[in-house]
């Protein structure tokens, strides 16, 4: 995977954020492209975004001097670089827009159907599975990390297809078939009736033009599949997400990550977890990842059937996120 590479920002590069920093006077998400306009830079994020859609699907980025800002000025630096690759997204029905990605098991963790949700998952120090989230590009800063774990896990889903089609092509069409999913409440909210919470869609699939998707979350699986009225997994099911799951092990790139760490990965092509992890609280030692989930505008056509997870399937697209076709920009000015 070339593209999961640390692209360390040069001292200039620094400077020019630094300064694009000083000079703006807006928090998100009344912070937009033109608040965050860095010339000299265009070429950089030109290519971030070629290389996330065409190329590897994945980049990191490192080097920023997390010490020398405070938390709010930390949240602004990495939504003004968000904005310079997409259109940021809100990642609930509850208006998040630029979350903070820590433990939090003193609070109660959510669960539906008997299901752990993904987002208590997140908010956990507990390891995560392989999956994607409800954007083209997310994009994640580490602010802090925590004494030990939490190492980033990384892998592209065309090569999980690839060896899967190796392996077992009889379970390579099983995850072109639909799966049930269920919609987090979570996230997306409440529904008036549960059947509304739920939607088929397949693993593995591809858009009008034969680009390639994969939307993945075992949990959202298994939590449609524990719903009245739908039938639990077939056996053939349940083996090719085990397959999918072995693959995704064997071949994954992990990287720890350092404080000033961002990665951004294209959901379409990779799927990302990571281990388990320890923070300190008493030498104040705690994980914490900024999370901001981005629409593209080079972003690929989708097939028809996506549209009710995406609401547009459309190539550029303002899509995804916990309310489909509306930005994290919504309200602000």
């Amino acid at each position: 995977m070339r593209g999961f590479w640390p692209r360390r920002f040069t001292g200039y590069e620094l400077e020019l954020l630094d300064q694009a920093l000083t000079d703006c006077d807006r928090d998100p998400p009344a912070l937009r492209r033109q608040h965050f306009h860095i010339p000299i830079l265009e070429p950089l994020w030109t290519t971030l975004g070629r290389e996330l859609e065409n190329g590897a699907g994945v980049v990191r980025l490192s080097g920023i001097p997390v010490e020398q800002y405070s938390p709010a000025q930390l949240k602004r630096l990495f939504w003004g670089i968000c904005v310079n690759l997409g259109t940021p997204l809100p990642q609930n029905t509850t208006g998040e827009i630029l979350a903070e990605v820590k433990d939090e098991q003193g609070a109660a963790m959510a669960a539906e159907g008997g299901v752990l949700t993904a987002r208590a998952r997140s908010r956990s120090t507990g390891p995560l599975r392989f999956h994607t989230d409800k954007c083209d590009l997310l994009a994640l800063m580490c602010a802090s990390n925590g004494i030990a774990g939490g190492v980033s896990r990384v892998v592209s889903t065309i090569a999980i297809h690839d060896e899967i089609a190796r392996l077992r092509p009889d379970l390579l069409e099983v995850l072109y078939r639909d799966f049930w999913r269920r919609r987090p409440a979570d996230e997306e909210g409440p529904r008036s009736r549960p059947e509304d919470a739920l939607y088929r869609m397949a693993v593995f699939a591809r858009g009008p033009d034969g680009a390639f998707t994969s939307q993945y979350s075992r949990t959202y699986v298994e939590m449609a599949h524990g719903s009245e009225g739908i039938p639990a997994l077939t056996t053939e099911q349940t083996a090719a997400l085990d397959l999918l799951a072995e693959v995704a092990d064997a071949l994954c790139v992990e990287a720890p990550f350092t404080p000033g760490d961002i990665q951004v990965l294209n959901q379409h092509v990779t799927y990302h977890g990571r281990t388990a992890y320890a923070d300190d609280a008493a030498a104040g030692a705690q994980r914490v990842l900024l999370r901001v989930w981005l629409a593209h505008a080079q972003s690929r056509a989708l097939p028809a059937g996506h549209a009710a997870q995406w609401g547009s399937t459309a190539a550029g697209a303002l899509r995804g996120g916990a309310i489909p076709g509306t930005s994290a920009f919504e309200g602000s000015s």
